[in-house]
């Protein structure tokens, strides 16, 4: 656990070339929880930790570290230090949200096997403002300026997800490939879909939209801005690590030579999406 009060560090962007539009989003990498938030939650010491592992999307960092080394041109990280159990960057922060049915909003109040992780009757408003808000706000800031420099924006966001199927999943039942790409009707063009499909192909199989959904843009955004475009990249923690919270293994390099490969890809794409809706 971290023992600060505040946690002014609890969101990096990290530069990219001043060419790039590509941002590499990874929300779900950390599993740190600052002292004051840990109080809040009612799980002991080890149940935490257990959780921890199912919950948190080992290596993503990593893996965006890598690309923006090797990439031939360096696109912008933008990384959560903090662990999704604070709050849920990618959640909307109100009703709109489909997964408050399994108290999994924007502050979870479950856990991944549907059990208590804070009371029921917690107030949510108080880690929204302190963490959400700013966190959404600086995102905005990112795509705004890759919007003002370069004439677009390409959101990827970096996840993964367990071999089985953990409870919570409320549309778990599909396929679970070693690659899933998460899409959005109005953010994601069919030629992002397949540059993605071309890059991952070598890893073992890609599906789209199984067993998770969607693609993050910031709300300023979502729905009106076709030149922000956006894709989820879920990888089967299988193919690179060992589960549910152990170490990368051999297939790490494998899995970040693909990402590597979108990136390249992405630099001389054009981009598109949809009609902006007013």
């Amino acid at each position: 656990m971290d023992d600060t009060l505040d946690s002014p560090d609890s969101f990096e962007l990290l530069p990219g070339a001043v060419d790039s539009p590509v941002i590499l989003h990874v929300p779900h990498s950390s599993r740190r929880i600052p002292t004051p938030v840990r109080d809040g939650i009612v799980l002991d010491d080890a149940a935490l930790e257990r959780e921890l592992d199912h919950i948190t999307d080992a290596h993503t960092a990593e893996f965006a570290k890598v690309v923006a080394a090797e990439a031939g041109v360096t696109p912008w990280r933008f990384v959560n230090r903090l662990s999704r159990l604070v709050i849920d960057p990618e959640r909307f922060p109100d009703e709109r949200e489909e997964m408050l049915a399994v108290g999994m909003g924007a502050v979870y109040t479950r856990t991944t096997d549907r059990t208590p992780l804070r009371p029921a009757d917690v107030d949510p408003r108080p880690l929204i403002d302190r963490y959400f808000h700013p966190y959404a706000g600086a995102m905005t800031a990112a795509v705004a300026d890759r919007l003002a420099v370069t004439g677009r924006a390409v959101v990827v966001d970096v996840h993964s997800y367990p071999t089985a199927r953990l409870p919570y999943e409320l549309h778990g039942d599909g396929p679970r490939p070693p690659i899933c790409l998460g899409t959005d009707a109005f953010h994601t063009p069919p030629e992002l879909v397949a540059l993605a499909e071309k890059a991952f192909a070598g890893v073992g199989g890609v599906g789209i939209d199984s067993p998770f959904s969607g693609a993050y843009v910031p709300l300023r955004y979502y729905e009106r801005e076709p030149r922000v475009t956006a894709l989820m990249v879920e990888i089967r923690r299988d193919t690179y690590m060992t589960e549910p919270g152990g170490p990368a293994g051999p297939g790490f390099s494998r899995v970040a030579s693909a990402l590597t490969a979108l990136v390249d890809a992405l630099g001389s794409w054009p981009g598109s999406a949809g009609t902006p809706r007013l």
